[in-house]
This record gives C-alpha cells, sequence and structure tokens, in this order.
C-alpha cells in the first residue's frame, strides 16, 4: 500500500511515495513558492494548501482538485475531524473606505466550496475553530466566552459558556456526551483554573465536574483521552529563577472530580506526553538528559519506568536498533508502522535542508537534500485511518538498502580555519559518554523509599562507627583546639580512654575551658 509523504518548501508542494524509496515526485500539487501552509483531513483522504493566489482542496487518492476556494493570502487551515468543513484564517485588515474590519475566519463547506460563514479573528492565537470527533459540536472562543454551534449550523449560537479573562480551551474529541475544558489565567497573585464541564450544562455555580488551580503557567496544552472523561494539562513558563527555560508542570482532571499534581520522577522539562492505546494510562518523557520515560495509571501513580536509555514498547520493551539522524528538526512515524521519517527544515535550520527515511530496524531506505541549498518548510505523511495498518511481526534483523548516510554538501565559499584548508579532517577522537543509562524498572515491584527518619538513624549510625573505628587504630592521638577567650589554637595529646571528658588551661592566657 502506497505511503504517500507530501512536502512544502521554497521550490513548491510536492509529494512522493516513501515506501518505494525513490525521491521522483509522483505528483507536483504546486510549484509556486508561496505556500504558506497544508493540512489533511484525519483519515487522510483530503489535503488542503494555499497559496498567495488562492486555496485549493485535493483528492488525495486520485491527485485531483476538487474545489479552488478563490481567496489569496491565507496564512492556516484546519479540517474538521470528518472532512465536511475547512475553516481558515488570514491576517486581520481594516475597510480603507469605512474603517470596518473585514472578516478574516471563513468557514468553507468542503462539498460545494462556499462559505457557510465569516468572522472577524485579530488575533492568530487560538484562532481555530474546535470540533467532537462526530461533529455535532463546535466551539470557538469569543470575548470572554465560548460559543458553542451544533452540527455546523453556523448561522445560530446553540450554547454559550461565559468565563472572565478565558484564553484557551480544549474540546474532547470523543462523542455524546461532549466533555470541554476551559483555562483562566492568573492575575494580581491569584491562581489560574482549568475547569472542565459537560455539555449542554455550562451555567450556574455547580456545572463544573472539576477544578484545578495552579500557579507558574503563562501558557497550556491539553491532551484528553480518546474517550473524553480524562484530562492532562501542561503548564509551562517562560522563564524562571531555576532555569533560562522556564517550568513545568503536569495537571490530571478527570470528570468524576479528581485532580492532582502529577509526580515526576526526574526534575527537568517535559518533553512529551501522550495516552497509551488502553486510554486508562499515560506515558511521560520528562527529565534532564538522559530523559527518563515512565508510564502512570489514572491515579497518577508510576506502573512502570523505562529507565533512560532508548526502549521500544512493542518489543518486550527492548531496543530493537540504534541509529544517528544528524540536524533533525522533526520525526514522524509512517501510519504502516515500520517506516519513520527525519527531516531538516527550515526555519529552524536553514542550511542541509532534506529528508530522510527509515525502516524500524534502523537502516536507511532513503536520503535526500534540496538542491541548490533551497529551503524546505514541512514535511508530513499521508494520515491513514487506523483500521487500514497491516498488521506484521517485529523483527530485529536489519534490512537490506543501498542507501547510505552523507552529510549535505556545504555551501561555495565556506569558512575554514586556515590549518585546515587542503587538508582531511581528522577522525573525532573518542569520547567517553557523559551519563549511564539507567535500567527499566516495575515501579509497583520496586521496594518503597526509605523514610527521612529511617535516613537520618543510618546517617548517624554510620558516623559513630566511623569515630569508634578512628580511635581504636590509634593508641594516642592530638587535638587542636581555639580558646574561646583568646582565640588562640593549642594541641594536647590525649591517651585513648572509652569515655572522658576534657578540661583544659590555655597555655596562653591561662583560662580554663572543658
Amino acid at each position: 500500500m502506497a505511503a504517500p509523504v507530501f512536502m512544502r518548501g521554497a521550490q513548491g508542494l510536492w509529494a512522493i511515495d516513501g515506501t518505494k524509496y525513490s525521491p521522483n515526485p509522483i505528483a507536483e500539487v504546486d510549484k509556486s513558492n508561496t505556500c504558506k501552509a497544508m493540512t489533511f483531513s484525519e483519515d487522510g483522504s483530503l489535503f488542503a494548501w494555499c497559496n498567495a493566489d488562492s486555496a485549493y482542496i485535493m483528492d488525495t487518492n486520485t491527485m485531483e482538485i476538487l474545489q479552488d476556494l478563490g481567496i489569496p493570502k491565507l496564512v492556516d487551515i484546519k479540517f474538521s475531524p470528518q472532512g465536511s468543513v475547512l475553516a481558515s484564517w488570514n491576517n486581520y485588515m481594516v475597510n480603507r473606505e469605512g474603517g470596518a474590519g473585514m472578516p478574516n475566519l471563513h468557514i468553507f463547506d468542503v462539498k460545494t466550496g462556499d462559505i457557510k460563514k465569516s468572522y472577524i479573528q485579530k488575533k492568530q492565537i487560538n484562532w481555530n475553530p474546535e470540533w467532537s470527533g462526530d461533529e455535532g459540536i463546535c466551539v470557538r472562543n469569543v470575548n470572554n466566552e465560548l460559543q458553542f454551534y451544533e452540527n455546523n449550523n453556523f448561522e445560530q449560537v446553540a450554547n454559550k459558556l461565559h468565563l472572565q479573562k478565558v484564553s484557551a480551551f480544549s474540546l474532547a474529541k470523543g462523542s455524546c456526551p461532549y466533555s470541554i475544558a476551559a483555562y483562566v489565567p492568573g492575575a494580581k497573585g491569584q491562581p489560574s483554573f482549568v475547569r472542565l464541564y459537560r455539555y449542554p450544562n455550562l451555567s450556574g455555580l455547580q456545572a463544573a465536574l472539576a477544578t484545578k488551580s495552579f500557579f507558574k503557567a503563562d501558557r497550556v496544552n491539553f491532551f484528553w483521552n480518546k474517550p473524553g472523561h480524562s484530562l492532562l494539562v501542561l503548564t509551562s513558563t517562560e522563564s524562571s529563577d531555576s532555569s533560562y527555560y522556564g517550568e513545568q508542570g503536569l495537571h490530571y482532571l478527570n470528570i468524576n472530580g479528581d485532580s492532582c499534581l502529577v509526580p515526576l520522577q526526574k526534575q527537568g522539562a517535559i518533553y512529551h506526553v501522550e495516552w497509551l492505546p488502553n486510554q486508562t494510562e499515560f506515558i511521560l518523557i520528562h527529565g534532564y538528559m538522559p530523559a527518563k520515560t515512565t508510564i502512570y495509571n489514572l491515579k497518577c501513580e508510576p506502573v512502570f519506568d523505562f529507565g533512560t536509555g532508548p526502549r521500544n514498547l512493542c518489543a518486550q520493551k527492548k531496543q530493537i536498533a540504534q541509529t544517528q539522524a544528524s540536524d533533525t528538526t522533526h520525526f514522524e512515524w509512517c501510519p504502516d508502522g515500520q517506516h519513520l521519517l527525519t527531516c531538516t527544515t527550515a526555519p529552524r535550520l536553514r542550511v542541509g535542508n532534506g529528508y530522510r527515511i527509515w525502516h524500524y530496524t534502523g537502516t536507511l531506505m532513503l536520503q535526500k537534500f534540496t538542491e541548490n541549498h533551497a529551503e524546505l518548510w514541512e514535511v508530513h505523511w499521508r494520515p491513514r485511518p487506523a483500521d487500514q495498518t497491516p498488521k506484521f511481526n517485529i523483527s530485529t534483523k536489519p534490512v537490506a538498502s543501498d542507501a547510505a548516510v552523507e552529510q549535505p554538501k556545504a555551501k561555495a565559499g565556506a569558512y575554514r580555519p586556515p590549518h585546515a584548508r587542503g587538508t582531511p579532517g581528522a577522525p573525532p577522537p573518542t569520547q567517553k559518554p557523559l551519563q549511564e543509562y539507567e535500567p527499566p524498572s516495575n515501579a509497583k515491584d520496586s521496594d518503597k523509599a526509605p523514610s527521612k527518619n529511617k535516613k537520618k538513624r543510618d546517617a548517624r549510625k554510620a558516623k559513630a562507627a566511623a569515630q569508634e573505628i578512628c580511635l581504636n587504630q590509634r593508641s594516642d592521638f592530638s587535638l587542636f583546639f581555639s580558646c574561646q577567650y583568646c582565640c588562640l589554637t593549642t594541641q594536647i595529646c590525649l591517651n585513648r580512654r572509652s569515655d572522658f571528658s576534657l578540661f583544659f588551661s590555655c597555655q596562653y592566657c591561662c583560662l580554663t575551658t572543658q
């Protein structure tokens, strides 16, 4: 089964077949260098993109353009979950004649290409509406309130949730009854908070199913499980006293009213959060390098710790292969579960842009860098429904391939120090690893950590034993003491005794001290 890879860059918009390991395009979608955004429908059957002239919708099976929307200079686009509606946003502008704002958020009917509704949305942050998985409701943030629409009828607001200074929200992708989370940032020493609601019960003090308040949150990210009954909220700050990169926290809420802070197993940043397919456990990658990977249950208890080395959950929790892809800015699994995509894209890196396709056993299958050092902006596999993913047996034996890892060629005139010009590069020196990896462990089977009092008792016993050993090893020893009156230091010699008190007279001031 074909697995197309779509690419957007300064050389246009094109697609290749990622499983045939050929860089030759199977479709040249757009040859212009003004493509601003691209997106797929969730099942991958539809593809949309926009350039300086217009926006288009294409059938990914036939590679035929279905709709030309006719609106130029769009900045962002988004499909609804079932692909029946396309939302777009462009920069807010004011009519020169009347001075009134012009609508810049448009809702299109995918089948006809007609605009269903247009709104004014000045800021790009949180511009996009959100739908439930069955498209039963749609919600968008409008001036301190969340407005709800039912069955894609945008002519009438079906319900509202008013929260002063609400800045972010998230609608669970599950079916009815629908769950929604709303975030209100703190102000004037008050904490920020997230509240959970069940549609359509949105008004009144008792409408909120759960509330979690916290400090140190400049922005939040929401992670729902598929049924929509549990939510993880990742909070982040821009900077903090302890780290230039800010601080992060992970909070858990559910529709039963439970909420708590997820305890981290290691200090440092949170890199990734993901719900497991069983939807009752989630995995967390966090901590200073080497990062720790831990599985938690719905009680936010760690149930398995993968340690700090590379692991694979589907292969008896063991490493299958290891490879190196330098300067990778984006990583993505193929829907077939057997191939991986790594790429170097702009604006993160503007030199050496290109992509690599790997087999999961670590074998490089295809490598391609852009010609003439052109920028590559975005690379994605075409999505595929989960029920169309073929099953296969995991193997640790590398597959055969003719591709070899190559480094991108440097631009002409690249600077090299005088002593290195015209000479081959010296082999890199061997280096010792900067850290040792921790092995995986079952958190439930591990012994409980000793209490603080037990640690103190053990420390006192160890200190006393060390002193006794020191006394038994010598028959006499010297003491250096400082007089509390004249502050001069005197040395005395003592014979070993099982217990004794010291009364000494300073040889300088002749005063006695115990």
